[in-house]
């Protein structure tokens, strides 16, 4: 089975994802490099097309709208972009934690590349957590992640990870997810980047504060049902589908007991429990080809999206 990751490395317990190279903690941003796949660079030439007939070799054209961005190391192909677009280094995304990690108590858990180099990403904990009732608790991260294929920008985000059952959640206030996005077309600034982000105390506080409500909020066997339906199909109009009905079976018996920390306190038939089944379930048991691809799909796909409109609901029940 092909398969999306090319290279990546971690630091403590295997990921949820199961993927990677172990290393020991406090390595130098160039180990991470190497031991990440990341030790390479994206370069670019112009697009170039042959004038001639099958079978006869013609004049060597160029096409200068557009160029060709490949790898360094095995001169593999990543995309056909305009001559506008601004490339993002692997590196890049590595040495935008140095500062972070060298002064600012930060530590690199993970770090890669997916469909052979065409989405690179890595992920730091920042030192700050939050525990709910039950001893539950949750760690912040800021993902850092770009695309060179088209699919994605360049993107830096507030991560939580609960650590009973290691599922990802971007973080976001009143409806807004923690995150800075920079297109391609614009040269990446990671001073810039990180002002904007504001890794600060305060909107961390303010997403544990938004779960602790969450964990206090009782719902009933109707708001379940209600929850899960909206999530799954937010538009009544679509017919209703086979996979969804699937989906919400499992979800509920995630959250009825059989999900990993379904029983604690803060998760026990609460609004938190109802969101940590259905991120649970998107990050380890959602259908996916494998792991790789269960990983993009939580990061960076339908399973992000599916996380976000969960938190949404979630929040709606205790607003």
């Amino acid at each position: 089975m092909a398969h999306l990751v090319e290279q990546m490395a971690y630091v403590g317990q295997t990921p949820w994802h199961g993927l990677g190279n172990q290393l020991a903690s406090r390595q130098p941003l160039e180990v991470w490099t190497e031991q990440a796949g990341l030790d390479w660079r994206i370069k670019e030439t112009p697009v170039r097309f042959i004038d001639g007939d099958k079978g006869h070799l013609g004049e060597i054209l160029s096409f200068d709208d557009q160029k060709v961005l490949y790898r360094s190391d095995t001169q593999a192909p990543l995309s056909v972009v305009s001559q506008r677009y601004q490339v993002v280094q692997p590196r890049e995304i590595l040495e935008f934690y140095r500062d972070l990690t060298e002064a600012s108590g930060f530590e690199l858990e993970t770090a890669g590349s997916l469909k052979g180099g065409r989405k690179i990403w890595a992920l730091a904990r920042t030192g700050q957590s939050g525990v709910l009732k039950g001893k539950d608790q949750t760690n912040a991260y800021v993902l850092l992640a770009t695309a060179c294929d088209g699919t994605m920008a360049t993107t830096a985000q507030f991560t939580s990870v609960r650590v009973v059952c290691n599922n990802t959640l971007a973080v976001a206030l009143n409806g807004q997810t923690q995150a800075v996005k920079v297109s391609h077309r614009s040269v990446f600034d990671a001073a810039a980047v990180k002002q904007q982000l504001g890794i600060t105390v305060s909107s961390w506080d303010d997403f544990m504060c938004r779960l602790k409500a969450l964990s206090e909020r009782k719902v009933t066997a109707r708001e379940t049902q209600k929850f899960l339906t909206t999530v799954f199909q937010p538009h009544p109009a679509q017919q209703y589908s086979k996979a969804n009905e699937r989906a919400m079976r499992k979800v509920l018996s995630l959250f009825d007991g059989n999900g990993r920390g379904a029983d604690l306190p803060s998760a026990k038939k609460t609004a938190y429990g109802l969101l940590n089944a259905v991120t649970e379930f998107v990050d380890h048991e959602k259908r996916a080809r494998s792991n790789d691809y269960r990983l993009d799909s939580a990061w960076f796909g339908q399973g992000a999206a599916l996380k976000q409109r969960a938190l949404d609901h979630a929040v709606a029940l205790v607003a």
